[in-house]
């Protein structure tokens, strides 16, 4: 039974590993049309989502089968509950991807944004598509290390985004409403690319230690758009000591401007 268990183990863990990599590919792919716009390849990356949706299938199959006929207990409910939390937010991350190609395919063979508004969007995107290649790796190896440097390492992207209200609220500026509309758009879809990797950091870590620590943050740059202040109590999760585990590992849900094609 335990050698039945630990092969299925190993299927579920290299089929994330798969989608993984596959969100990581989406993204690259996805920046560079939106750095050099390119039609074919923004399609490619629209295309190839359905072969994240299914991995993420998949990947939930096989952890709900092993729940139903194993019972697992212990670490090794933690590892089969944990992966299904990965699966899911590593498909979200090939559906912000795809987001990002939709815009680059809409906006050709001009540029969603032209002068600093598009400057950013491009550092943006290749530090988004660097997070999906650190993700990728980290799947692979459940180096705890890795997932400590990639929640320090968010900060990057949250910042990029906070100068992307910037912009967009800069008169001078002079966008248009398109690239006004798609400056928000294109940075809300990069932070969050990145806040799911930190879900996914913050998920591995929590299967191999079974610890994490309940925290407060500050608001983030589109809670202070809305009227949060400093010092409001917000929920959040930080690596590095125990927690109840239905608590430890923080998803990165996104809301329905997500979603929107």
């Amino acid at each position: 039974m335990r050698e039945e268990f630990r092969r299925e183990m190993n299927t579920l863990e290299r089929t994330l590993a798969q989608e993984a990599r596959s969100a990581a590919k989406a993204m690259k792919r996805a920046a560079s049309s939106l750095e050099d716009p390119n039609l074919a390849l923004a399609e490619s990356v629209i295309d190839a989502d359905i072969n994240i949706d299914n991995l993420q299938r998949d990947a939930d199959e096989m952890a709900l089968s092993l729940l139903a006929r194993q019972a697992p207990v212990a670490g090794d409910l933690r590892v089969v509950v944990t992966a299904l939390r990965i699966s899911n937010s590593l498909e979200r991350m090939g559906d912000l991807a795809r987001h990002v190609a939709y815009i680059a395919r809409g906006r050709f063979p001009e540029r969603a944004a032209e002068g600093e508004g598009y400057q950013l969007l491009v550092r943006m995107a290749k530090q988004a598509a660097t997070v999906g290649e650190r993700i990728a790796q980290l799947v692979e190896s459940q180096d705890i290390a890795q997932a400590r440097e990639i929640e320090e390492q968010d900060e990057v992207l949250d910042e990029m985004h906070r100068k992307s209200f910037e912009i967009a609220l800069d008169e001078s500026n002079g966008l248009s409403r398109q690239e006004l509309v798609d400056v928000v758009l294109l940075g809300r879809f990069l932070e969050r690319y990145g806040d799911h990797g930190v879900s996914v950091a913050r998920n591995m870590y929590f299967l191999v230690t079974g610890l994490s620590e309940q925290t407060k943050h500050e608001p983030g740059t589109e809670e202070q758009v809305l009227g949060a202040r400093p010092g409001d109590a917000l929920g959040g999760a930080k690596l590095g000591t125990s927690a109840p585990a239905h608590r430890a590992a923080t998803d990165t849900s996104d809301d329905a401007a997500t979603d929107a094609e």
